[in-house]
């Protein structure tokens, strides 16, 4: 009787409210509460109610907010309020409109105010690939090359077409913000996640970054860029301490950041998981505000890793203004900290404000109706361009490259059949397909030795039979071929030898078996080389890698070495096309290849102290990271950093300056002629050697490069680079100042740092102070740093 009751008064209550809609919704909002056993219409009047983002000023919105909304915006939705809440009636409650993404804002509808969806992606976007179960429909997304292949390609432009592609997949996928690129620094080559990283130079990493972001914003839609800063490692990254000097952290580690926040203006900045001398990047004043805020004049917001930092209220008087991410104890928390007076409510206001300015931008808040249908195939021909374009060929004797008058090819290697599209963990890509060597070759009509591609698919099919469900096999653990079969292969034309290298996030690589080839890799290669060679044929090494690697012992015995870094799902296409020539490499190291690892500058503290369980990583190397080090230090390298060759020859000549007397910046000028027999490109690297009056110096820093287009054989091209003088200056702690000495400069025009083609001199007359800073980033204890000879 009872229930029945209430059936009778919500039909009448919905045929009284239905009678006077017209009146109704003109005026009013109708809401229904059952309470008991009585419905409650309430009418609550549109003319009263709250701001609206967008229609009212940020500022308008703010003052609005109950504390409640403000400490739920600035924390993220946690992965089980997304998974339990409906969506749009409550603070903080989202539907989850992208699966798979790494997480959302809360949304406040009564303010107008949206949920934003982040998701990760530094080499694309990473999204569940299926939904509900259903096959059917699938939302892949393209995997492009990783970010230390296109740092190879030292071509902003390729990048930024790159990025483009990537953000048009952010948009039409439904996602707002994309969490990435990453701009830390290769300082050592163990660390698992370089493969996200551009380079060992912060000028390279700069560039490449902000490419890669103005083409992703382009879009409208976000980038985060991260991990902010001296996120080096892998190894116990959410409480390492870092112990690095001021200046070393702004001329090598904050620079990179500077110059691709200058140049593109990222939507966000992440706040790195580690600390620096002493307290965790999401808790310092003085690197979230001081130095991002008030020096870099940034305007965006700035978030954590997922999990990152201890001190919620710390982060937010930091300058940290989202929590991700988020749980409702961190809002809990941040309420109560305002309520006792730990936190002001000023300082939450502000954190609001950073937010939405950036949810203003979003297609979230401009209800963009995203189509889910990126064009997959044109951006899988990007990927596969922009690969070609930062592919390295290392070793090429005798001309064994570009394949010519080769049919049939005996391919050897786990990661020929099984390529390696891109590194692990969050930069792994949910991708349609990924094109292996050996179908590359196949698919450009190359003929493969059947007897040893089936060897290496049975192998494969039976590790990834062990291997737990969605696993790949694991690359580095090869087959080993018979003799009998290598000799049977030696009836082919060339040996193709594929070295596979994998790592990702949450560890870093092992020295003994990632960076090093394991002993039966060794003996493998050794084997086929001498086979072929004996029959007077020739060995291809391709170097299926995400980080540098060890060559001693075996790079003599291969007659060309290409490297392909990890070049994305078109892999075996984009190598194909350079190993037959299609296209002429024009890739260049933006990291340097040590003959030895005890040779890394870091070698001795990576990855800290104690070695078991490192708590703290001393950088007791400063500004002499990669080819800052060996330069200075006279330690040849296997492969200096800039080092790449060519199926074609160039000449750089008329190297000139348009004044010998720098007064704010000075320009030069160089060309560069292709003097051989195909088409090609070359890169132009701008170092300077400055002088050290007053502070230790590198002996050369690279402060511009230049690609030329594709020059046909005979065709000239003159570039133009301008150094100004805050590129010159360097960082004295004492005085927090930016100052560029006086003195002779040599400005160096070169095809690598070890390459230099030709040189000129200018001078400045007196010692220039650049900027002034705030002293910042004092190291607890004293750091015994290089320091090479004045």
């Amino acid at each position: 009787m009872v229930y029945k009751l209430h059936f009778v008064i919500v039909t009448l209550a919905i045929q009284l409210s239905t009678c006077c809609m017209n009146f109704i919704k003109k005026y009013t909002t109708v809401v229904f509460v059952l309470v008991g056993s009585t419905l409650i219409v309430r009418a609550q009047s549109e003319t009263n109610n709250a701001p609206q983002l967008g229609r009212s000023s940020v500022k308008e919105v703010v003052a609005a907010m109950t504390l409640k909304e403000k400490a739920t915006l600035v924390v993220g939705l946690s992965r089980q309020q997304q998974q339990t809440l409906p969506g749009g009636s409550i603070i903080g409650q989202t539907q989850i409109k992208v699966p798979g993404a790494a997480g959302n804002t809360a949304a406040i509808p009564r303010l107008g105010i949206p949920s934003m969806v982040l998701s990760d992606g530094p080499a694309g976007l990473r999204i569940a690939p299926i939904r509900n179960g259903d096959s059917t429909k699938t939302y892949y997304a393209t995997a492009f090359p990783v970010g230390t292949l296109l740092a190879s390609t030292w071509d902003p432009a390729v990048v930024n077409q790159v990025g483009k592609a990537f953000g048009n997949e952010v948009l039409e996928y439904g996602v707002d913000i994309l969490l990435a690129p990453g701009v830390n620094i290769h300082r050592n080559p163990l660390n698992g996640r370089n493969f996200e990283y551009y380079s060992e130079d912060p000028l390279i990493a700069g560039k490449m970054a902000g490419a890669i972001i103005n083409g992703v914003q382009s879009n409208g839609v976000g980038t985060s860029i991260k991990h902010f800063v001296a996120n080096n490692q892998e190894t116990n990254r959410t409480t390492i301490n870092t112990i690095v000097s001021e200046r070393a952290l702004r001329e090598m580690y904050l620079r990179g950041f500077r110059i691709a926040i200058h140049d593109s203006e990222p939507w966000t900045v992440m706040s790195s998981y580690n600390k620096v001398d002493g307290t965790y990047t999401a808790e310092r004043h003085d690197l979230l505000t001081t130095v991002l805020r008030d020096e870099w004049n940034y305007k965006g917001f700035v978030m954590t890793d997922w999990g990152g930092g201890r001190n919620w209220v710390d982060e937010m008087k930091a300058g940290n203004d989202l929590i991700m991410p988020g749980r409702p104890s961190q809002t809990d928390a941040l309420i109560s900290a305002v309520q006792h007076d730990s936190l002001d409510v000023k300082v939450l206001d502000a954190n609001v404000e950073h937010i939405l300015n950036i949810i203003l931008k979003s297609p979230s808040f401009k209800k963009y109706a995203y189509s889910n249908k990126p064009d997959l195939k044109a951006h899988a021909e990007i990927s596969r361009q922009a690969a070609t374009e930062g592919m390295i060929l290392l070793k090429n004797e005798a001309n064994t490259l570009p394949l010519k008058k080769v049919k049939r090819i005996a391919i050897f290697g786990n990661a020929s059949y099984n390529t390696i599209a891109g590194g692990t963990g969050s930069g792994d890509v949910n991708k349609a397909y990924v094109i292996s060597i050996a179908q590359g070759l196949s698919n450009a009509s190359y003929t493969t030795d059947a007897d040893v591609a089936n060897a290496y698919t049975s192998y494969l099919q039976q590790e990834k039979a062990k291997a737990p469900a969605g696993r790949r096999a694991p690359t580095p653990a090869e087959l080993i071929v018979t003799e009998d079969m290598i000799n049977k292969a030696g009836n082919d034309d060339i040996a193709l030898i594929t070295i596979g290298r994998n790592a990702g996030e949450g560890s870093d690589r092992k020295l003994e078996s990632n960076y090093t080839l394991l002993p039966e890799e060794k003996l493998q290669i050794k084997k086929i080389a001498d086979s072929f060679h004996q029959k007077g044929k020739k060995v291809v090494v391709v170097l299926n890698i995400g980080g540098v690697i060890d060559m001693t012992d075996w790079k003599d015995n291969a007659d060309a070495i290409l490297l392909a870094w990890q070049p994305g799902q078109e892999a075996g296409n984009a190598i194909t096309d350079i190993l037959s020539g299609k296209v002429n490499p024009s890739g260049k190291l933006a990291t340097t290849f040590p003959a030895k690892y005890a040779d890394v500058p870091s070698a001795k503290n990576f990855p800290g102290t104690p070695a078991d369980k490192p708590e703290q990583v001393m950088y007791e190397e400063g500004i002499y990271v990669g080819y800052r080090y060996y330069d200075s230090f006279k330690v040849r390298p296997q492969y200096e950093f800039g080092y790449g060759l060519s199926y074609t020859n160039f000449y750089m000549s008329d190297l000139k300056l348009n004044t010998s007397k720098f007064k704010d910046h000075i320009t030069a000028t160089v060309s560069v002629k292709n003097t051989g027999n195909v088409a090609g490109k070359q890169v132009v690297q701008i170092y300077v050697s400055a002088p050290a009056k007053t502070i230790d110096k590198p002996e050369q820093e690279l402060r511009a490069f230049g690609k030329t287009k594709l020059l046909q054989p005979g065709e000239t091209q003159t570039l133009t680079f301008t150094i100004t003088v805050a590129d010159l200056a360097s960082y004295h702690t004492d005085s927090s100042e930016w100052i560029t000495d006086a003195g002779q400069y040599i400005l160096k025009a070169a095809a690598s740092s070890r390459d230099i083609k030709q040189t000129a001199l200018f001078n400045i007359a007196n010692p220039i102070v650049v900027e002034k800073d705030h002293p910042s980033f004092v190291p607890p204890v004293a750091i015994s740093e290089l320091k090479p000879r004045m």
